[in-house]
């Protein structure tokens, strides 16, 4: 049996296609309910879950007609030599494991928060200009990450180093299972090279942290009291022109119950920048919310550790060899250049596969 069949084969035993146009006729059949559209909050989750299920009913018959053209274009090769022939069934059959790969990914993605958009932020660890660089190289690889899988991403505030990298980046990202794929990244990431700002050219370890949060919709509930705000304005740094500077633009909320700290600057209106910053503040809330309500730490806050050595989940090696490797999966890649371009799509594939078979076990 071809590889593309065994893997089409494969992915259709796992996704439910019935069960899935069951689940879209049930919450299409609840739109047609007067008194839902009197309940705001409840309306848009649920218009998002219908079209996130018509997207992947859409793709999954694409897949399947891909599967069924490529039956019939694979008997006409039997019959008939034509080399061109040859390479189109090439072709088509190198799309259809693309898109089997990422639609498997997404089967892989059932979690309640995990289709919606996220916010991304990198922290440098201890170590000053080192580890500040590396922060920005992994700003950089996320950016490359999203932009070669269609997603938009927004840097809602950037502090930058005093000599190179940066201290503190805020990404939005939006996109189709943003969130479901970037939580994957969320832990300690360490790097091991020849330093650019060591005279003596020295090896170096440096370190920094990343966190991924789901963004909050409007619809949901989170209490939020101005009583419990302490709002900061101030000038901005960095790029923005004269405007930035000379006005106090950039917001830094304080919620005062629990010691949460947001900001944006990246604005040049200081109510943009409130809205930004409530919207982060508004997702960190609900992180904290999901965690009170399921009784336990949150995905991203469990994988909080020292920014230190012994708590990566993933290594990055420069010198003496390069290698790129994963502590959890153990997976590796000694293609590190390409990595730092973004291409991380095997690394969460493998800690996804090792998510299910880690439920699949226990």
């Amino acid at each position: 049996m071809s590889g593309w069949h065994r893997k089409c084969q494969n992915y259709g035993g796992f996704f439910d296609i019935e069960q899935k146009q069951a689940l879209l006729q049930s919450a299409r059949q609840k739109t047609e309910s007067p008194a839902f559209w009197q309940e705001p909050s409840k309306t848009q989750p649920l218009l998002q879950q219908i079209k996130q299920l018509e997207n992947e009913i859409d793709q999954y018959q694409k897949v399947q007609k891909l599967y069924n053209d490529l039956i019939e274009l694979a008997d006409l090769v039997q019959t008939d030599e034509d080399e061109n022939l040859l390479a189109d069934l090439n072709t088509l059959a190198e799309d259809l494991s693309v898109r089997i790969s990422k639609l498997e990914l997404e089967t892989m993605l059932n979690e309640p928060d995990d289709a919606k958009n996220a916010i991304l932020t990198i922290h440098p660890g201890a170590g000053g200009t080192e580890s500040q660089d590396w922060a920005q190289m992994l700003m950089r690889m996320y950016l490359r990450w999203m932009e070669r899988n269609g997603m938009t991403a927004s840097i809602i505030d950037l502090v930058d180093g005093e000599e190179a990298g940066i201290k503190d980046v805020t990404i939005e990202v939006k996109g189709q299972y943003a969130y479901g794929y970037l939580k994957v990244e969320a832990g300690i990431h360490r790097l091991v090279r020849i330093s650019p700002f060591d005279a003596n050219h020295r090896r170096h370890t440096s370190f920094a942290s990343v966190f991924v949060y789901p963004e909050v919709e409007n619809e949901i509930e989170v209490e939020i009291n101005p009583d419990d705000l302490r709002i900061d304005t101030y000038r901005s740094s960095g790029a923005g022109g004269q405007h930035v500077n000379k006005t106090s633009s950039a917001v830094r909320i304080t919620h005062l119950p629990t010691g949460i700290v947001v900001q944006c600057q990246n604005e040049r209106s200081q109510f943009k920048n409130k809205d930004s910053a409530l919207k982060i503040l508004r997702a960190r809330l609900y992180q904290l919310k999901k965690e009170e309500r399921e009784k336990e730490k949150a995905k991203i806050e469990k994988n909080k550790k020292d920014i230190s050595w012994g708590n990566q989940i993933r290594s990055y090696v420069f010198q003496p060899y390069t290698l790129v490797k994963d502590h959890r999966t153990k997976y590796e890649n000694s293609n590190i250049q390409a990595v730092m371009d973004g291409d991380i799509d095997a690394f969460i594939r493998q800690f996804l596969l090792f998510q299910l078979k880690a439920g699949q076990t226990s």
